[in-house]
């Protein structure tokens, strides 16, 4: 691992902060002033400094793809929540988090991990990362409002960005999105006077949710962990 790298996945600095401080010479390794970011640590026991402390090694990521039942609370902690998104995860992950939210009554695809630089880019807006739901109506939509949809309406006095929209069957579609404002899926529909029954999200960035039944939950294939990487610019 380089060492700029070693220092931003460590939680010490950002990538770009820890650039700065080696180029300043703040870092040591084994006892030796390194002012090359592309430093490569090859023995996993070296002891690596910052103003003479010791900076640990990163803790190993873990990324699980979750298919968020109904009723679950995307939450780490809310004591009015009856179900949060952790209680469906076994004890020992409680130390991850979800990325991005999905509200209580939607079901899907969500990503629970400790890899924080991969959060903030998928969670973030600048970054346009692509979500798709499944959406169930309560009766068949008209082209002419798909097309609306599709354009953008507005959602507090905000207009929504373009999206897509796939005709599945009669009153089920399949929309992909870019934002992420609260229960925006719901609140688009309900604008042109249609009610979701039922919202799953299928997709999100390159992962899919596959064949998961609600409440089942995998480990992300390290292809799929280096692809999403790749796709975030994460090096």
């Amino acid at each position: 691992m380089r060492l700029q790298v070693f220092l931003s996945h460590s939680g010490a600095c950002s990538r770009r902060k820890a650039l700065d401080l080696i180029l300043g010479g703040c870092v040591t390794v084994d006892g030796k002033t390194i002012l090359e970011p592309s430093y490569q640590l090859t023995d996993p026991h070296s002891l690596v400094t910052l103003y003479g402390k010791r900076i640990l090694p990163p803790k190993e990521n873990i990324y699980i793809l979750l298919n968020k039942p109904k009723g679950v609370t995307t939450t780490k902690s809310d004591r009015f929540a009856e179900h949060k998104i952790l209680d469906v995860l076994p004890p020992k992950f409680k130390d991850l988090y979800p990325v991005g939210r999905l509200d209580k009554d939607t079901t899907g695809l969500i990503l629970l991990t400790n890899d924080g630089i991969l959060t903030h880019r998928m969670s973030h807006p600048s970054f346009e990362v692509d979500k798709s739901y499944r959406v169930v109506l309560d009766r068949s939509i008209s082209g002419t409002d798909i097309k609306s949809l599709e354009k953008g309406v507005f959602l507090d006095e905000k207009k929504t960005a373009p999206c897509s929209i796939r005709h599945i069957a009669s009153g089920t579609l399949e929309m992909t999105i870019r934002e992420g404002r609260k229960r925006q899926v719901r609140r688009m529909f309900a604008g042109l006077r249609y009610h979701v029954k039922d919202l799953t999200r299928i997709r999100q960035g390159s992962l899919e949710l596959g064949n998961l039944k609600e409440g089942q939950w995998r480990f992300l294939m390290k292809d799929e962990v280096e692809r999403l990487r790749r796709d975030l610019k994460i090096i």
